[in-house]
């Protein structure tokens, strides 16, 4: 199949997840749950026999240990393994592939020239950030396209993240900022939300009230942005109310320097991810 020129017709389209890991497993299960690709367009790859059968029970789809024999019998290859097999890995495929062939990079980092120079062919490349919410179906992801990726490729790896959320096409010089806000963020809030939970204990709710508050307040807040398109400001000012709880709250948040402590973490993740990127 010809990915190049691909409408949103899937029914044909054979996909391989070399390295069916955590974030592979989740776009693997999600294209079956949403009946976007059958099993039979399926095949995924991992390192040992015992876990290929395992995983294959478990899934009903082909799981092998051959790389290449994956990658040869598919149209669209995701790249699922850690960033560092990732040269061992193009070095296994390059004989399997062609530039018909569309491959997405999930590896952390990695830019999509390397995989182009290690793909010794004019093939497509597309490199994905998705974040760890897509096991629920509540991820982000941001892609990038390499020089040979046409927009069709783009459409239809775009379809295919949204399996598991939402997604946002950028330049792939803003791929490291991605890393450090989206990727790096759900830490970030899981620190804010517990926080929120002690809180609630401090001032004497039980613990797991406290933290399904906590949860539930910080999942609506994302919704009411997500949803009504309003700046966060916008929304903050419709919850202070004049010489009310609000903006004694908000004071003691901007005294703690909350605001430019999160900035900072995103900028020290951010710069963390172009060191690794630069090798």
């Amino acid at each position: 199949m010809n990915t190049a020129a691909l409408d949103q017709d899937f029914s044909q389209l054979r996909v391989a997840v070399l390295g069916a890991g955590k974030m592979g497993g989740i776009l693997l299960q999600a294209f079956l749950k949403q009946q976007m690709l059958a099993p039979g367009q399926l095949v995924a790859t991992v390192a040992h026999a015992d876990r290929a059968a395992a995983l294959s029970a478990q899934w009903g789809v082909e799981v092998l240990t051959d790389n290449v024999a994956a990658a040869r019998a598919a149209d669209v290859i995701l790249i699922g393994v850690k960033p560092f097999q990732v040269p061992a890995l193009m070095a296994e495929i390059k004989p399997a592939l062609t530039p018909q062939k569309l491959l997405v990079s999930f590896a952390a980092s990695v830019k999509t020239g390397a995989i182009e120079d290690a793909a010794g062919i004019d093939v497509p490349v597309i490199r994905a950030m998705p974040n760890t919410p897509s096991a629920l179906g509540a991820g982000i992801a941001a892609l990038c396209r390499g020089r040979f990726v046409s927009e069709a490729q783009m459409a239809l790896a775009s379809r295919m993240f949204e399996a598991v959320g939402r997604t946002v096409i950028v330049d792939e010089k803003h791929m490291d900022a991605v890393t450090g806000l989206s990727a790096s963020g759900p830490a970030f809030i899981y620190i804010i939300l517990e926080s929120l939970a002690e809180a609630g204990v401090k001032v004497g709710l039980p613990r797991d009230i406290a933290t399904l508050l906590a949860a539930q307040t910080t999942f609506g807040a994302a919704k009411m942005v997500l949803e009504t398109g309003y700046h966060p400001a916008l929304l903050k000012d419709a919850v202070t109310t004049p010489a009310g709880c609000t903006i004694d709250g908000i004071l003691e948040l901007e005294d703690g320097g909350l605001r430019v402590t999160l900035i900072k973490a995103v900028m020290r993740a951010s710069q963390r991810a172009k060191e690794l990127a630069a090798g």
